[in-house]
C-alpha cells in the first residue's frame, strides 16, 4: 500500500507545538513514557495470553533499548501487543483521553505543569518531541500479518505506510536533537545517561530492560551491536512479592536505595488496598531522624509514588500528613488520576483513601511497637516523639490514637519516661484530671513550686518540654479515657478528699482575713507586673509561685508568638504567696508594725522575681534584680 499522509487532530498539532517550543526541567521524563507504554503493551499481551496461549511469542516479554551514536537515534522496542493500522492513527493522531484536554488547556493558560506528570494524562508518547526531531513507529497487532510505520516529524502531519516486522510487537524510534547542557539537553545515545534514567524511573518494571550500544570498533566501517548481558532494570518490586518470600537483608537494601540512608530502619511494614482500586505500600520507620527533620522544605525523600510499578515522583506529600513526615516508603497504585494541579491530587478520593489507609497502618505499627518492643519504642520517641506530637493540633479522629504512643516524663520516676495508659492506671479514684505542667526544660520543671502540694498528695504529674506541648495542650486539651488534661500552672487547684477540701476551705479563709491588709499592700507594690495577688493551695515549700488564668498565653507561648512576628496582647499573671512559709509572716510583722514600711515593697518585688526564676523566666530587668538582691544581702551581713 501506497505511503498515506494524515492531518493530526487540531488539539495534537497545538500540543506538539508547545511540546516543541516549552522549556520543561526534565526532559528525560519522556523515556520513562515510552518503557511505561511498552510494559502496558507487554501486559496487555501476557493477559490475553492467559485464554490463548498461542497469542505468546516464543521469546520471553521484554523491553528493548538501542542507542546510535552516530546515527543519533534511540528506539525503544518491546514484543508486545502491538497495534493495527487503524489504532495507529486513534492512539497517536488523535487525543482520545479527556484528561489530555485538560493538560492541554492548562498548558495554554500559563498554568504551572509538573513535567514528571506528563505520563498520567494520555501525552505520554508526545513528550518524545522534547528531544527528537523525527519520531517513527512501526507496530504489528498480535494476530496481523502485516506491521505499519507510523512517522512525524511534528510539523502537523503524519505518514502511514506498510511495513515489515517479524512478529508481534512495537518500535518506536527517535531521531535525536543534539545535546544541550544548557537546554537540559542530555546525550540521550550516552550508556551512563540511559541507565541512569531507567534505574531513576523504570527499576522495577515487571519486564526486563535490555540495552544494545551500536559501537564501531577501530578499523571497522560499519558499528556492531552490543547488548548487556544483564537487565539494566532491578525488576526487584519487592512490596509485590509476600512477605515470607523477602528477606530482611532485601528490606534493608530496598530502604537504603530509595533513602539513601545507610543505618538500618527501625521497622518496615506492608500493606494492601483492595476494593473499588487498588494500591500496595511497603513503608519504613528510620531508626535515625534525618538532619532535615524540622525543615521541611529541605526534605527529599518521604513516599514514592508509582503507579503501575513506574516511578511518577520522589516526594508525594499528599500521602502522609506532616507528622508522619518521617515515614519513608513507596506506594505503588494501579490507577490514580493524577492532574495538571496539585490541588486537584489533593482532593483526588483515591488519594485521600490511600493516605487514611496508610496513617492508620503507621499508627497501628507504632502502637504495636510499643506494646511488644518498649525499649525500642523508646528509642523512636527519642528521634521523632516531638514530630508526631504535632498530629495533634489536628482536629481529626486520630488524636485518640496519637495519644496512646505519647510518653512523657514524670514526677512518678523523673528519669522515666511513662505513656498515659500507665499515668492513669496509676491515679486515684477521687483523681479527675491529667495533672501536667509545661516549660522549656525538663530539670527547671520537676523542681517547679507548682508541683509542691501534688508531691505532697503523691498526686503525679507529667513533665512537658517540647515546644509543641505548650501549643497542643493550650490550643484544645484533648481528653484521654474521659479524663481531662488541668494545667498545674493554671487557675485554683483543689487536691485530696471532699473532706480534706472543706478543712483547706476553712484554713485558706482564716488566712485570707490575717493576711489581707499585707496582700493589698503587696498587690500595690507590683500592681505593674501582676494581676491579682493571692494565697496558694499548691505551694508547701516555696515562698511564692506565679499562676495563669485559663485562657492565657504561657511565657514560652508568647515568646513563640513574638518569634514568628505576632502580635502578643499583654498579659499579667497572678502571685501566689504562701501562708505558712516564714517569709510571710515575717513580712506581716513588719506590716503589723508599720503598713508603709518600705521593705514592703522591696520584698514584693523580690518575691515576684523569685517566683519568674523558678518557673525559667526572665526578669525585664536582671540587674535590678541583682542589686537589690546584694543590698540585701548586705543589710544582712551588717
Amino acid at each position: 500500500m501506497a505511503t498515506e499522509s494524515h492531518e493530526f487532530q487540531a488539539e495534537v498539532k497545538q500540543l506538539l507545538d508547545l511540546m516543541i517550543h516549552s522549556l520543561y526541567s526534565n526532559k528525560d521524563v519522556f523515556l520513562r513514557e515510552l518503557v511505561s507504554n511498552a510494559s502496558d503493551a507487554l501486559d496487555r499481551l501476557r493477559f490475553e495470553g492467559l485464554t490463548r496461549p498461542d497469542l505468546l511469542p516464543d521469546e520471553p516479554l521484554a523491553v528493548g533499548l538501542v542507542a546510535d551514536a552516530e546515527a543519533r537515534t534511540l528506539t525503544i522496542a518491546d514484543n508486545g501487543i502491538g497495534m493495527s493500522r487503524e489504532e495507529l492513527v486513534h492512539n497517536l493522531g488523535t487525543i482520545a483521553r479527556s484528561g489530555t484536554l485538560e493538560y492541554l488547556r492548562g498548558l495554554e493558560a500559563g498554568a504551572e505543569v509538573n513535567p514528571d506528570l506528563i505520563g498520567q494524562f494520555g501525552v505520554g508518547f508526545y513528550a518524545s518531541f522534547m528531544v527528537a526531531d523525527q519520531v517513527s513507529v512501526v507496530s504489528r497487532r498480535v494476530g496481523d500479518e502485516k506491521a505499519t510505520l507510523w512517522r512525524t516529524d511534528g510539523s502537523g502531519s503524519f505518514e502511514l505506510e506498510d511495513a515489515d516486522r517479524d512478529f508481534a510487537g512495537t518500535t518506536v524510534t527517535l531521531h535525536l536533537k543534539a545535546a544541550d547542557a544548557e537546554d537540559g539537553m542530555a546525550d540521550y545515545t550516552s550508556e551512563w545517561v540511559l541507565r541512569d534514567i531507567v534505574k531513576r524511573y523504570s527499576d522495577f518494571v515487571a519486564y526486563p530492560i535490555h540495552l544494545t550500544m551500536m559501537r564501531k570498533e577501530e578499523g571497522e566501517d560499519l558499528a556492531k551491536p552490543v547488548t548487556s548481558d544483564e537487565p539494566i532494570n532491578s525488576m526487584k518490586a519487592i512490596w509485590t512479592r509476600p512477605a515470607s518470600e523477602v528477606s530482611e537483608d532485601e528490606y534493608k537494601d530496598f530502604y537504603s536505595h530509595i533513602t539513601h540512608d545507610h543505618n538500618e530502619p527501625l521497622l518496615h511494614f506492608s500493606t494492601a488496598i483492595e476494593g473499588t482500586f487498588e494500591a500496595r505500600a511497603l513503608l519504613y520507620v528510620p531508626s535515625q531522624a534525618p538532619f532535615d527533620l524540622y525543615h521541611r522544605e529541605m526534605a527529599h525523600r518521604g513516599i514514592q509514588l508509582y503507579v503501575r510499578r513506574v516511578f511518577i515522583m520522589d516526594e508525594c506529600r499528599e500521602l502522609m500528613p506532616e507528622y508522619l513526615r518521617f515515614v519513608k516508603g513507596v506506594v505503588d497504585a494501579e490507577d490514580v488520576s493524577l492532574n495538571v494541579s496539585r490541588e486537584i491530587l489533593q482532593q483526588d478520593r483515591q488519594i485521600a483513601a490511600i493516605r487514611n489507609h496508610l496513617v492508620k497502618k503507621v499508627l497501628d505499627a507504632l502502637k504495636e511497637l510499643k506494646d511488644a518492643e518498649p525499649e525500642k519504642y523508646l528509642g523512636f520517641w527519642a528521634q521523632f516523639g516531638p514530630v508526631l506530637k504535632e498530629g495533634l493540633l489536628l482536629f481529626d479522629e486520630k488524636k485518640e490514637r496519637i495519644l496512646e504512643l505519647l510518653m512523657a516524663h514524670s514526677t512518678h520516676e523523673e528519669t522515666a519516661l511513662t505513656s498515659l495508659s500507665d499515668y492513669v492506671d496509676r491515679m486515684s479514684d477521687d483523681q479527675d484530671a491529667i495533672y501536667f505542667v509545661c516549660g522549656p526544660d525538663r530539670e527547671v520543671l520537676a523542681s517547679s513550686p507548682h508541683l509542691e502540694a501534688f508531691r505532697e498528695k503523691g498526686v503525679e504529674v507529667l513533665l512537658f518540654s517540647d515546644s509543641v506541648d505548650e501549643v497542643w495542650l493550650q490550643q484544645m486539651p484533648p481528653e484521654y479515657r474521659e479524663k481531662r488534661f488541668q494545667s498545674v500552672g493554671r487557675g485554683e487547684i483543689e487536691l485530696g478528699s471532699e473532706a480534706e477540701k472543706k478543712t483547706a476551705d476553712e484554713a485558706r479563709a482564716q488566712d485570707e482575713e490575717h493576711y489581707k491588709g499585707l496582700i493589698g499592700a503587696v498587690r500595690a507594690a507590683i500592681q505593674e507586673d501582676i494581676k491579682e495577688v493571692r494565697l496558694s493551695r499548691r505551694l508547701t515549700h516555696s515562698p511564692s509561685c506565679l499562676v495563669l488564668e485559663e485562657g492565657d498565653l504561657s511565657p514560652q507561648m508568647e515568646a513563640m508568638l513574638r518569634q514568628a512576628g505576632q502580635d502578643v496582647p499583654v498579659r499579667k499573671p497572678i502571685l501566689e504567696l504562701n501562708p505558712d512559709h516564714e517569709v510571710l509572716r515575717k513580712l506581716q510583722g513588719i506590716f503589723d508594725d508599720n503598713g508603709t514600711d518600705p521593705r514592703i515593697a522591696e520584698y514584693a518585688g523580690l518575691l515576684y522575681a523569685q517566683a519568674v526564676l523558678a518557673e525559667g523566666g526572665q526578669l525585664a530587668d536582671p540587674s535590678a534584680f541583682t542589686s537589690k538582691l546584694a543590698e540585701l544581702m548586705l543589710r544582712a551581713l551588717d
